[in-house]
């Protein structure tokens, strides 16, 4: 799951009759502050399990800090990324899993009480269940019992992580469900994250074009003050900062793919003075672009 371009909006599920899978994610050596987990978004819930490490993943506006152990569900929509909070090899398993894997039970009427406002979007679990509740103990077996299923795909494991995944579902619901239906209800994301969206896949999908900080505040509705704030807190990193980290994350892929000059990424990617981009490049990677590129070999 490191390629933004694969998760932007539309993570590839292997079987649409169960649509459900675990992704292992292993960052070696990261440095503090390295991306982990690109900024994306999808329909589908997402559940990390983290391994080995530390790191803050940002789900919409709010940073949330993971050490070894550590389980977060991500609502369906959220804008999530991931950086390594501390020097080191992260590693943390995601399971992704689209609520129409539940669509047998729609017509059961317990199940439309308890788990179908959460698989609709109208309520939703907390990040971090087990701060929310600590009675919760159990789930964690339960999550380590589906990665096991779907990571090694013994005969009808689909079935198994099926029934486990919405055994997890209803743990979470009864726990959690008395206290959502006592509250006011809450609103399900930020102002103007659509928005927002749609500038990212802009500067993912448009990656030499000039963007100032101002015109990007005036495509998501907001005075210049007030969107470095909110960037700042939806992707960790500052409006230049993410624009920059895009541009050389391209640039090593099409590096790596050793059919166009140094000179030539340089241009695709937005900087015109290939000397900028060998120092912009180190900046972000830690080597120049020729080494990046005889790495690769």
């Amino acid at each position: 799951m490191s390629n933004p371009k694969e998760l932007h909006e539309n993570t590839r599920l292997d079987y649409k009759a169960y649509p459900v899978q675990v992704f292992r994610n292993f960052s070696p050596n990261a440095r503090s502050r390295d991306c982990i987990l690109y900024l994306h978004w999808h329909e589908h819930f997402e559940i990390i399990r983290m391994r080995e490490g530390y790191a803050v993943f940002h789900i919409d506006t709010a940073p949330y800090a993971m050490k070894p152990g550590d389980v977060m569900i991500i609502p369906g929509g959220c804008l999530h990324v991931g950086y390594a909070s501390e020097d080191g090899d992260v590693r943390f398993d995601c399971i992704v899993v689209n609520g129409s894997l539940f669509n047998d039970f729609i017509h059961d009427p317990i199940h439309t009480r308890y788990v179908a406002p959460y698989l609709e979007g109208k309520l939703r679990f907390p990040i971090k269940p087990s701060e929310a509740n600590p009675v919760i103990h159990d789930y964690g077996r339960l999550i380590e019992e589906i990665i096991d299923e779907l990571s090694s795909r013994p005969p009808a494991y689909q079935l198994i992580a099926k029934t486990k995944l919405y055994t997890l579902f209803v743990e979470l619901a009864r726990a959690f469900l008395p206290s959502h239906l006592a509250e006011k209800p809450a609103e399900t994301y930020f102002a103007n994250r659509e928005r927002f969206k749609q500038l990212i896949s802009r500067i993912e999908t448009e990656i030499g074009e000039k963007i100032s900080v101002e015109e990007a505040a005036a495509q998501v509705g907001l005075n210049p003050f007030h969107f470095c704030k909110m960037f700042k807190r939806l992707t960790g990193r500052t409006f230049v900062d993410f624009v920059n980290l895009t541009r050389m994350n391209e640039a090593e892929r099409l590096l790596r793919e050793r059919t166009l000059t140094i000179t030539e990424i340089a241009g695709i990617v937005g900087c015109s003075n290939p000397n900028y981009f060998t120092k912009l490049y180190k900046q972000y990677k830690g080597m120049t672009p020729s080494q990046s590129r005889s790495a690769a070999e």
